[in-house]
C-alpha cells in the first residue's frame, strides 16, 4: 500500500523545510507551504525529482545564476522560479 497524497505532500513540505542550506529552506519551505496542495501527482513527483538534487544547484537554478538542466526544466521549476520570495 502506498502513501497518501496528503501524507506524500507532507513528507515533501518537510523536505523542503530541511534541506541543511538556510536559504533554501526558506525558499522551498515557502514555496512548499503555498503550492504543494495545489500540485498535481505528475508535479510532485517532478518535485521530488528536483529535490534530489544538491542545493547549491538547485539555488542556482532558481536564482537564474545557470542554466536549468531540461531533464528539470519543468513547470515545476517555472513555478519556482516566478514564485515571490518576500523577505528572504
Amino acid at each position: 500500500m502506498g502513501e497518501t497524497i496528503e501524507i506524500r505532500r507532507k513528507r515533501l513540505r518537510y523536505q523542503s523545510c530541511h534541506r541543511g542550506t538556510k536559504e533554501i529552506d526558506l525558499m522551498l519551505g515557502r514555496f512548499a507551504d503555498t503550492m504543494l496542495a495545489l500540485l498535481t501527482a505528475e508535479q510532485l513527483d517532478r518535485y521530488e525529482t528536483l529535490l534530489a538534487n544538491p542545493d547549491p544547484d538547485i539555488y542556482q537554478w532558481i536564482s537564474g545564476g545557470e542554466v536549468v538542466p531540461d531533464a528539470f526544466d519543468s513547470d515545476v521549476m517555472k513555478m519556482l522560479k516566478n514564485f515571490k520570495y518576500q523577505a528572504l
